[in-house]
């Protein structure tokens, strides 16, 4: 059976990442100032074969997990023309999860790879070298590796049996399946499976193995992550980072009305009358903008978001932040970091700081943080006649 249809990747980062124990779902956890999740896409989307991806994710990440994807595979994908990206929330069990990724592919996808997202540095040769192995055959294909190490079976501490090696392999991800024998063994799973091979076997399809690739490992443990950093080397990330700076003030305006209630950092401070200003004055906002446009270098909100932009006019900083973080994307930026200082008397960032930058690093896609300080009573903010901010930004550049 030889096959030539479209071929989609179903990337499973849904786990929860428990043995890792970094607290976080094990696809977004820093890997060499990325994350897994981004090392993952980056390896998939070098892939000559591929055309559509999925990516499963948990339903509390899928926002983080759709701008990831998208600033890696947008550019990367863009002159192929079966292209498509997809995003969906995981199910109960990572069998429901990737039975959600193949839902969510083209119809016209007829091969579909599944591979894990914790085994992030498996090279773009061995989607090819499988999906290869799925269109020549007609078959299920993993990768193995031979297993080295003497195996033996034990039951309760005391050993059964030495294993023969020779008939042992380790088998990774990407597993490659045609799309209908795959969909079949989903439809007839009765229990859960280790992995997808198990449940097309289990319907009578033939499964091949062809070879796998040392650098395909699992990230499991935290030692398997700081492999990961030391096989990535010391200078990932660096490589293509960019900073820029972003200043802005504004003085309190004129209108001292109920409805006039200053806007800052994204948010409403009741009692603090609003900055005067084309659209709502938010210095933390616009400085953040500045401060991304520079590091991208594209130029300045001004020359971006100009007074002669209607659509500008009263916008807040839920309008700014999402636009310029896809004109950054769009660059081949990713955003890593913001940090944010507020210069006023008026008002008091401490007590809402955690609110603040929860709401700026929802909004910006990546961490933010804000600090605050004061002039000693000199100049525009320290007369209590207005608020600065300076915002530093940090971009990478796959």
């Amino acid at each position: 059976m030889v096959m030539s249809g479209p071929v989609g990747v179903v990337v499973v980062a849904a786990g929860s990442g428990t043995r890792l124990g970094a607290g976080m779902p094990k696809a977004f956890v820093p890997l060499a100032d990325w994350t897994v999740l981004d090392h993952a896409l980056v390896r998939v989307s070098e892939a000559e074969s591929v055309g559509s991806v999925v990516v499963v994710a948990p339903q509390d990440r899928l926002e983080d997990a759709e701008r990831r994807a998208r600033l890696v595979l947008d550019e990367r994908f863009a002159k192929r023309p079966a292209r498509s990206l997809a995003v969906v929330a995981g199910g109960a069990s990572r069998q429901a999860s990737v039975a959600l990724g193949i839902a969510a592919l083209p119809a016209a996808v007829e091969i579909v790879l599944v591979h894990d997202a914790a085994r992030a540095l498996a090279p773009a040769e061995l989607f090819d070298r499988v999906a290869r192995e799925v269109a020549g055959s007609g078959a299920g294909v993993i990768p193995v590796l031979p297993v080295v190490d003497t195996m033996k079976r034990v039951a309760d501490g005391l050993v059964v049996e030495t294993l023969v090696r020779d008939e042992l392999v380790a088998v990774q991800t990407p597993q490659g399946f045609p799309r209908a024998v795959l969909e079949r063994a989903y439809a007839a799973a009765a229990e859960e499976a280790t992995d997808d091979a198990a449940l097309v076997a289990a319907i009578g399809v033939p499964v091949r193995a062809v070879a796998g690739d040392e650098l395909a490992f699992k990230i499991t443990t935290a030692a398997d992550l700081d492999r990961a950093a030391r096989l990535l080397g010391p200078d990932w990330a660096a490589i293509g980072r960019r900073a820029g700076v972003g200043i802005d003030a504004h003085a309190f305006g004129t209108d001292q009305s109920s409805s006039a209630v200053l806007r800052l950092g994204g948010l409403q401070w009741p009692g603090v009358p609003a900055l005067a200003g084309h659209s709502d004055g938010d210095v933390v906002a616009h400085a953040i903008v500045d401060a991304l446009l520079s590091a991208a270098g594209l130029g300045d909100i001004g020359g971006v978001f100009g007074t002669d932009d209607p659509a500008a006019a009263g916008a807040h900083a839920d309008w700014f932040l999402p636009r310029t973080v896809e004109l950054v994307g769009a660059a081949g930026f990713r955003v890593e970091h913001v940090s944010v200082e507020v210069v006023a008397s008026t008002p008091r960032i401490g007590p809402r700081r955690a609110e603040l930058q929860e709401v700026l690093s929802s909004l910006v896609g990546a961490p933010v943080t804000v600090a605050a300080t004061t002039t000693d009573g000199l100049g525009l903010t320290g007369e209590g006649r207005g608020i600065a901010a300076v915002a530093t930004a940090l971009l990478a550049r796959p």
